[in-house]
């Protein structure tokens, strides 16, 4: 029946596997839950030894770092059954019935996505970009994702037929940070796998700081660039890559990156400040977008 699919870095997972424990036993079904700690050598990894007194629950800390890809295709090749759950270990679960909710559409689709909630208030002052970014532009309805299907996934809470990941998998040769979801969503859309969005949403748990945000997007930008390069993607499924390929069509990109340049340090000053502002985040975007031919 269903595997769940629980790769961590440096996180106290036993709360959230206890849960899902506890829905999956309600529900009756086989299952099993595999948590993995990506080599982070954490000292947590002494509470999430306990999953292994749970039935059908294993955590295991690797001693080698695999990387985020590298982990979720380790953990789905050690599953044995026919649907995988991919849950992130600083997710919480949010309903009683999330099991559940799955359960009652597992067979008619290859994908299903439940979606992801940011908090209703920020954890704190210096984690409001990513707070916001989540909640005001990531956090969409199963009408609203359910409008563009490949485009609005993302593979945390995402169940997927084995067979299907199988064809897939995640791409272990890309080292950056980034756009993983969009590129195996990409295979699946040449592959027409069915895909479904509901109203099934986990909270987001751990919330980035504004610098290690930034820092994220910038490498998210970069490796984004790199697949267009490398033909792993098509243009037109992405936006902003659309974008760039306009802008670097009418040799704008050159433009954009020079005035980026003079502006760069009043961008970072907000962004990394107590209120920044989403729409110079996406001004930031493109123009760190448009600088990336130097950078890479």
């Amino acid at each position: 029946m269903l595997s769940i699919l629980v790769p961590i870095y440096n996180y106290n997972v036993y709360p959230l596997v206890e849960e899902l424990h506890k829905q999956c036993t309600e529900c009756r079904i086989n299952f099993e839950i595999l948590c993995q700690d990506d080599a982070s050598k954490s000292i947590l990894n002494a509470i999430n030894e306990n999953v292994n007194t749970l039935s059908n629950c294993s955590f295991t800390a690797l001693e080698e770092n695999l990387a985020h890809r590298g982990n979720r295709n380790s953990l789905a090749e050690q599953a044995q059954y026919d649907f995988l759950l991919f849950i992130d270990g600083d997710s919480i679960i949010i309903h009683p019935d999330y099991i559940k909710k799955y359960i009652v559409t597992l067979k008619d689709f290859d994908v299903i996505y439940g979606g992801r909630l940011h908090p209703e208030k920020y954890p704190s002052e210096n984690k409001k970009l990513r707070w916001k970014y989540g909640k005001f532009i990531e956090d969409k309805s199963a009408q609203d994702r359910n409008k563009k299907p490949y485009q609005s996934l993302l593979f945390n809470n995402t169940v997927i037929k084995k067979e299907r990941f199988d064809q897939v998998k995640f791409d272990k040769d890309k080292k950056k940070y980034g756009h993983d979801d969009t590129q195996l969503s990409y295979e699946l859309s040449l592959l027409k796998a069915k895909v479904n969005h509901i109203e099934n949403p986990v909270q987001h748990g751990y919330i980035d700081t504004n610098l290690d945000y930034l820092n994220k997007t910038k490498e998210s930008l970069e490796n984004l660039i790199l697949l267009y390069q490398e033909q792993k993607i098509d243009i037109n499924f992405v936006r902003l890559l659309q974008l760039y390929h306009f802008l670097n069509k009418t040799a704008a990109t050159l433009i954009i990156s020079k005035i980026y340049g003079i502006f760069e340090k009043s961008l970072l000053k907000n962004l990394t400040g107590n209120n920044p502002n989403l729409i110079l985040f996406n001004l930031f975007r493109v123009g760190y977008l448009c600088s990336i031919k130097q950078k890479i």
